[in-house]
């Protein structure tokens, strides 16, 4: 049976709601895991350390459709839950129009200036042939990128969850099948892969605008829209922190990048990227769980239920505590074989795997709550508390802690780092909360 929007949700409840959208979110993470292992394994190092350096800038050219998706998404929920639905169709196909017309504008951007960005961060020889390489193939399929960011929030606003993870799982399989042909077979190295994501992509961002282009069952539809500039700053101010999330990880990898290039060269880079496919996958457990929550929290607020936002803000604490405590103890078990299955070729690059992996793993006993905060805020249409924490959490406090840390700690302090950041936008999460809290009554 269907869960609607408008219900009670009890954990049992709440859980087989998000459920898909969190296995969504990590089946997409796996997209660019999975290229690291055959790039790793079969390219090389070098090869896997040009997708690293280039990886950032492709996420910062796509952030866009995060902000359109989460931003957007609250603003649907809420008008649905005032009961207006033909407003909403035509506030969601002016988004979709619109995120359509930027990624065909940053595409060209991006085309123009890969090579000039990759010199920039260091690359040279053959790691900058193939921070190109990479990086233009799939600055192709951005729009497709972009819609796929963007509908795997309004899929959740339609009451759709589980058709959203099953075209993951179905691009996640392409993806993964393309690698092993493009790659191993084919022998085409980090074009193989890149092409392979790309295709993945455009599955995901083609077949729901397919869906919605079309009569469906749905309370959304893409129709003939007007387009009101309002609503789109709007859009963008409410979902400006997941835009800033996305640029701000981003802008931060590669400072990380640059630091460990300094510090240890080529193998810290290997490092931290390898530490990174660990992150996407553990930290798309808490954004999967945000982006299913979040029509939920915005349409309880547009019908002003007051204690089923209260309900929802208790129930998603227990259970974003209890995944985080899990999934640290999972990473801290599993940190010698998660760097094996990259770098199972040198044992001295295993080691500093390893060792990173243990320390950086700590950091999900807290990031978890501050993802789950800015969404919050986000749902409730405030994007200004929501990019506050999202600032403060993914770029103030990382920055700071990458060039400081270092002084006391030396290496170690670079895999510390986002940990001691973690728990400080902790704290500015949890202050937030309680100073809102009259205003919106959730607590």
């Amino acid at each position: 049976m269907q869960i609607q929007l408008s219900e009670h949700f009890n954990y049992k409840k709440l859980i087989r709601f998000t459920l898909p959208s969190i296995i969504m979110m990590i089946f997409t993470s796996i997209y660019s895991v999975v290229d690291g292992i055959f790039v790793s394994n079969i390219v090389g190092s070098d090869a896997f350390a040009s997708v690293n350096l280039i990886y950032p800038v492709l996420m910062i050219l796509g952030a866009l459709g995060f902000m359109i998706g989460t931003g957007g998404s609250a603003i649907v929920s809420k008008t649905l839950g005032e009961g207006d639905n033909e407003k909403a169709n035509n506030y969601f196909s002016m988004l979709i129009y619109f995120i359509i017309g930027m990624g065909i504008l940053l595409t060209i951007i991006g085309l123009i200036f890969i090579r000039p960005i990759s010199q920039m961060m260091g690359a040279n020889g053959e790691i900058l042939e193939g921070c190109v390489m990479y990086g233009r193939i799939l600055t192709i399929s951005l729009v497709a990128f972009m819609l796929q960011n963007t509908f795997q929030s309004f899929l959740v606003v339609a009451e759709k969850p589980t058709f959203g993870l099953i075209i993951s799982i179905i691009a996640g399989i392409l993806n993964m099948i393309g690698d092993f042909l493009l790659i191993y077979v084919f022998k085409l190295g980090i074009a193989g892969a890149a092409i392979a994501t790309a295709l993945s992509q455009a599955l995901g961002g083609i077949v729901p605008f397919i869906y919605f282009a079309r009569k469906n069952k749905t309370n959304l539809r893409l129709v003939k829209a007007k387009f009101k500039w309002k609503i789109i700053l709007k859009t963008c101010t409410n979902g400006s922190s997941e835009m800033l999330t996305n640029i701000s990880m981003s802008l931060v990898n590669i400072l990380y990048n640059m630091q460990l290039m300094k510090m240890i060269g080529a193998d810290g880079v290997v490092a931290y990227g390898i530490i990174m496919y660990m992150s996407f996958i553990f930290s798309a457990s808490y954004i999967g769980y945000s982006i299913g929550t979040a029509p939920i929290i915005g349409y309880h607020y547009g019908a002003e239920n007051k204690e089923e936002l209260k309900s929802l803000l208790k129930k998603s604490l227990i259970i974003i505590g209890i995944a985080g405590l899990a999934m640290t103890l999972l990473a801290e078990i599993l940190s010698g074989i998660l760097a094996k299955i990259f770098v199972s070729y040198d044992n001295n690059l295993l080691e500093l795997t390893s060792h990173a992996i243990r320390l950086f793993s700590i950091s999900f006993l807290f990031s978890g709550f501050s993802i789950f905060s800015s969404s919050f805020f986000t749902a409730l249409n405030n994007g200004l508390i929501s990019a506050i924490i999202s600032f403060f959490r993914t770029l103030v406090f990382q920055i700071a802690m990458i060039f400081i840390l270092p002084i006391f700690l030396e290496i170690d302090g670079i895999w510390l780092s986002v940990v001691f950041a973690e728990i400080l936008s902790l704290l500015v999460s949890a202050v937030l909360i309680i100073k809102n809290k009259n205003k919106y009554g959730y607590i």
